[in-house]
C-alpha cells in the first residue's frame, strides 16, 4: 500500500469519527420529527372530530367548540413550523456530514463553511424546539378541564 493511500485511509477514519456526533444529532432530530408528526396527526384528528360534531351558533357548546378550533389551528401552525425548522436543520446536518467527507476526499478547505452550516442547523433546531415548546403550552392551556366538569365547591 503506498504511503499516500495510508494517509488517506487514516483521514477517512478520522472523518468518520468526526461525523459520528452529527450522525447522533441527526438521529435525535429524526426522533423529534417523528414525535412532532405524531402530535400534528392527533391535533388534526381532534379538529376533524370537532368539525364533524360542530353545533349551531345557538347551542351552548358552540363557543367552546370555536375556541377549541382556534387553539387547534394555532397548534397546527406551530407544530408545522417546528417540523419545517427541524427538517431544514436535519438537511443541514446531512450537508455538514457530506461536507466533512468532501473536504477530506478532495483536500478542500471547507472548515469555515461547514462550521457556519452547523451553527445555522443548531439555530434552526433551537427555533424548532421553541415552536414545539409554545405548541405544548397551547395544548396544555387548551386541554384544561372545565371547572364545571370538576364539580369543585
Amino acid at each position: 500500500m503506498p504511503m499516500g493511500d495510508s494517509f488517506a485511509l487514516n483521514d477517512i477514519a478520522h472523518t468518520i469519527q468526526l461525523a459520528m456526533a452529527p450522525c447522533f444529532l441527526l438521529t435525535a432530530i429524526g426522533a423529534m420529527l417523528n414525535m412532532l408528526t405524531g402530535r400534528l396527526a392527533r391535533v388534526i384528528d381532534r379538529s376533524r372530530w370537532i368539525e364533524q360534531n360542530f353545533t349551531a351558533k345557538n347551542d351552548p357548546a358552540h363557543p367552546y367548540q370555536v375556541q377549541q378550533l382556534r387553539w387547534i389551528d394555532e397548534r397546527m401552525r406551530h407544530a408545522n413550523g417546528a417540523l419545517i425548522l427541524c427538517t431544514i436543520s436535519a438537511v443541514l446536518i446531512c450537508i455538514v456530514i457530506a461536507g466533512l467527507f468532501t473536504a477530506v476526499l478532495f483536500d478542500l478547505a471547507l472548515a469555515q463553511p461547514i462550521a457556519i452550516i452547523f451553527v445555522l442547523a443548531m439555530l434552526l433546531l433551537i427555533a424548532g424546539l421553541g415552536l414545539f415548546l409554545y405548541e405544548v403550552r397551547i395544548a396544555v392551556h387548551a386541554t384544561r378541564i372545565q371547572d364545571e366538569l370538576l364539580e369543585r365547591e
